[in-house]
Formats: C-alpha cells, sequence, structure tokens
C-alpha cells in the first residue's frame, strides 16, 4: 500500500493594493522557475491569480488551488502583502501552509520598484496569531527567487507528516506486556492530533492468524523472505508461520483502515505470544517497516506514531530500538577513543531484538531471541532478526504524551559508528555529542521511556518544525545542547 502522502504546494503571490500588482507577479514568476530549475517541477503549482487587497481574489485564488489538487499552500509576499486577506486564506485552506517573503534583488529596485516584503512579514506573522491559525515560517523567510525555492522545498517534508498524520490510523492489539509501564502513555493527545487510533485484543489476532492457516499466499511469501534473507536465514522451519503472520497483519490493515489513507500498527511479543504464536514477530515488523508501514513491538503506540512521522519525514525506512546499554570501557579505549571524537558518555548501544529491517544492518541472521530463551524453549522464540545496524549519520526522536496528557518530543541527531557490537539482537553502537548530558537532563528528566525512533540521516531540523507545526511546546522539545548551554536541571558545580 501508499502508505506516505504526495505533496503539491500551490503557491499564491499575495500583493498590497498600494504596491504594484506586477511586482508580485514578476518575483512569482521568478521563483516558479528557479524551484523547477533546482528541484521536481511537480511539487508545486503556480496559482495564476495575484491578490490584491481583496477577499473575493483571496476566495477565488482557494478554489482554484483546490481545483489544481493542492494539499500544501505557499502564500508569497512579492510585496508588502495584504495582511487581511492572505491570512484569510491560510485560515480557510485546510492543509499545512507556509508563508515567504520577497528580497529586494539589487541596488536599482530600490528607487521605485521596492516591496517592503520584510515589513510584511512581521504584519502576517502577527494578523496569523489573531486569528489563531498555525502557519510554518522559516527561520529567515525573506528570500530571492532561489532563496524562496528553497525554502519551499524545506518545507516539503514538514507538510508531508502534518498531511500523514491527519489521515492516519494506528492499529494497536493487547495491552502493553506485565510489568512494563515504560510504553504507557494517555491516548487523548491522539485525537488532538487528528489521529484515529483501533485497538484490538491480542485474541482478535490470534483468531484472525489461525483463520490464515493454509493461505494460498504464504508460499509466495515464503520465497520472498527467502530471497530477502539469503545466507542469514538460520530458521528456515518457521518461515511459513511468519509468512502466514505477515498476511494476517496486511489483511486486517485492509479490512480495517477504513476512511483514513495511511496505517501504522503497534502488537505484543511478549510474554504470551510466544507460546501461543509458536514464534516471535520481530522479523515480520521489520518487513512491514521497510514496505513503509512502520510496526512497533510492546504495543507502543507513540513509537509507532514517532516511526510513522520520521517514514514521513524522512522517505525512508526507520526503527525503534531500546536505549539499551552503555559501551564497555574497553570497546571504547580499543575502537573508539583517538578515532573518532566523542568521549566515553557519548556513546551507547541501541538495540531492540529483531525488529530493523534488513537494509538497515551491515548484516543480518534470522534465528531465536536469546533473551526470551532463557527462559522458554527455543522453538517458539525462532523469528527475531539480528545484526550490527549500517553505520553513518542518525537522528534519534521521539513524541510521547506525558502521564497527564501534555505532548512533549526529543531530537538528538549523531551516528552509528563502524564499531563490531560484539553483541546479540539488532544493535548498533551509537555517538552523539553530549549524550551524557541529554541522558540525564532530558531522557530521564522528563520520564521518557526506553524505546526511541532512528532515522537514517541528519533530519532533526525537519522534525523539530514538525513538531512544532502540530502542536509541541517549544520548550518541551528537548535536544543535546553542546557543553556550552547548562539545561535547567543541571548542576552548575557538578
Amino acid at each position: 500500500m501508499n502508505n506516505t502522502p504526495k505533496v503539491k504546494i500551490g503557491i499564491v503571490g499575495v500583493s498590497r493594493d498600494c504596491f504594484p500588482a506586477s511586482l508580485t507577479k514578476t518575483r512569482r514568476e521568478a521563483l516558479v522557475k528557479a524551484y523547477a530549475a533546482k528541484y521536481d517541477a511537480a511539487d508545486i503549482y503556480e496559482c495564476p491569480i495575484t491578490i490584491i487587497e481583496s477577499e473575493i481574489d483571496m476566495v477565488n485564488a482557494l478554489e482554484d488551488i483546490k481545483k489544481a489538487g493542492c494539499n500544501a499552500l505557499c502564500v508569497f509576499l512579492g510585496n508588502f502583502g495584504p495582511e487581511i486577506s492572505e491570512t484569510l486564506l491560510a485560515k480557510h485552506f485546510d492543509g499545512p501552509k507556509m508563508f515567504v517573503a520577497a528580497a529586494e534583488e539589487d541596488n536599482a529596485v530600490l528607487c521605485n520598484d521596492r516591496g517592503d516584503a520584510y515589513c510584511g512579514m512581521l504584519n502576517a506573522s502577527y494578523n496569523l496569531q489573531l486569528r489563531n491559525v498555525k502557519a510554518y515560517i522559516p527561520e529567515y523567510p525573506v528570500g530571492d527567487a532561489g532563496d524562496c525555492a528553497d525554502m519551499i522545498h524545506d518545507f516539503i517534508p514538514v507538510a508531508k507528516a502534518v498531511i500523514a498524520l491527519a489521515n492516519l490510523k494506528i492499529i494497536s492489539f493487547g495491552p502493553r506486556p506485565m510489568n512494563f509501564l515504560a510504553c504507557n502513555a494517555p491516548i487523548k493527545q491522539l485525537y488532538n492530533l487528528g489521529v484515529e487510533i483501533e485497538e484490538n485484543s491480542e485474541l482478535d489476532l490470534y483468531e484472525s492468524f489461525l483463520k490464515h492457516e493454509g493461505d494460498a499466499r504464504i508460499p509466495e511469501v515464503v520465497k520472498d523472505m527467502e530471497a530477502e534473507l539469503g545466507a542469514g536465514n538460520k530458521k528456515p522451519e518457521v518461515l511459513g508461520k511468519l509468512a502466514q503472520y505477515e498476511l494476517t497483519l496486511k489483511d486486517w490493515i485492509e479490512a480495517h483502515k477504513g476512511y483514513r489513507e495511511y496505517v501504522t500498527v503497534t502488537t505484543k511479543c511478549w510474554p504470551a505470544f510466544q507460546t501461543m504464536f509458536g514464534f516471535v514477530p520481530c522479523y515480520v515488523n521489520s518487513r512491514l517497516t521497510g514496505q513503509g508501514i512502520p510496526v512497533s513491538c510492546e504495543v507502543d503506540i507513540y513509537g509507532t506514531l514517532s516511526e510513522f512521522i520520521g517514514t514521513v519525514v524522512s522517505d525512508d525506512i526507520v526503527t525503534l530500538l531500546d536505549i539499551n546499554n552503555s559501551v564497555p570501557k574497553e570497546m571504547y579505549e580499543q575502537d573508539i577513543k583517538g578515532k573518532f571524537n566523542y568521549k566515553h558518555t557519548d556513546t551507547f548501544m541501541g538495540f531492540h531484538c529483531g525488529n530493523t529491517c534488513t537494509k538497515k544492518l551491515a548484516f543480518h541472521e534470522m534465528k531465536y531471541q536469546k533473551i526470551m530463551a532463557r527462559a522458554l524453549p527455543i522453538e517458539v522464540t525462532n523469528g527475531t532478526l539480528e545484526g550490527d545496524i549500517v553505520p553513518g549519520e542518525i537522528t534519534f526522536y521521539r513524541l510521547q504524551s506525558t502521564a497527564d496528557g501534555k505532548l512533549r518530543a526529543y531530537i538528538a541527531e549523531g551516528e552509528v559508528l563502524p564499531v563490531a557490537t560484539r553483541s546479540f539482537g539488532g544493535i548498533g553502537v551509537f555517538a552523539i555529542p553530549e549524550m551524557g548530558r541529554f541522558y540525564r537532563h532530558v531522557l530521564i528528566e522528563k520520564g521518557y521511556p526506553h524505546h526511541g525512533a532512528v532515522a537514517f540521516g541528519k533530519w532533526g531540523k525537519y522534525l523539530f518544525e514538525t513538531f512544532k507545526y502540530i502542536g509541541v511546546p517549544v520548550d518541551e522539545i528537548g535536544y543535546n545542547q553542546p557543553a556550552s548551554v547548562r539545561y535547567p536541571t543541571e548542576n552548575p558545580w557538578a
């Protein structure tokens, strides 16, 4: 299924009546030309209507971009701009919106054709606040045609996430495992975000799984699994059941997504899953996540929500990991110190039993779940995917509801080091600048669970803007502050 939206941004130029509309028109045309030269022209639509100071023109422009199939809006201040009409346009447009403003091109422009959009952006932002309208405004929202084209392109990941959340359903199975309060969070904020949730019993899932026994599609899925695993297929005897389970989840999604366009899932894997189903679901979770349908384990609802946001923003596969264990000093001294510019406390190991897609592992083996096998027969713990996570830049992040129903988030950029983990599960040696302080004064201090989503690449800029747009208070978005910036709870004499 197509599980992420395609964004089409309607660019509407605005003009105040005491400024020439031709100025906005010329600048808008230059902006569209610059965008097409640098990026995919299909991302944008140039509205031919230049809004003068008229509410009727605003209505006409709104209808035009709707007919053109635009699901995001860019209000372009080609000059000072009509603060009433332009913010009414944003108010009545149903979708994410942004504002950018034209810079003066050169000295000659200052004589007669100065646009004063630098000033107009102030009035536009003030009017947006008066109308309680959310809009994305870039860090520096004034620029020439090329600059504004870059700003619009930066808006695309944010707009995609906003659209996706407004059309998302989370499907969960079962309550969280016993003695596992860590991922417990009120779901009220999901509704505030526009997200639907369908909560099911694990008995419902088990019943559906049994009905898929002997499904004619199982051999084809098994064949696909064999091709993906290659030499890492260490438990071929369990592939049939895993394929049966994958088809169960996919059929459930199709039958239950209802009017929603996008779906993400969260399920259980213990304590009774293994003995009832006869395997662990890790590898299937990894496959679905690799197909753009994130599946978090341990009924981590905000974990799968976080994964989905990262999938949409990065347009890539993500994973969900435990912020799990410290890097031994021995490993740090042998493999990290002097080779990478990180302190020992900047490092940690991110791990989960086996839910990371093969495409994000340096090597992989599908085998049994070592932790569960300490207390259960190995044969019912087959189905986990192990391997070291691919080295490279990452963004560790999470969106969370607090126990009292408030939205909170964190974002930290870093990397997976090219260091052998010498351990089991889907695991990597992570390094984040000032991680030790971030761990103590954000993750611990703010009461975050141990699950964190991982996007591959540097996506902090876009996640930050996304979290702001959907309503996370800026002072509730934690990040790994540099050594020169003290956290409010940090002991200045420590």
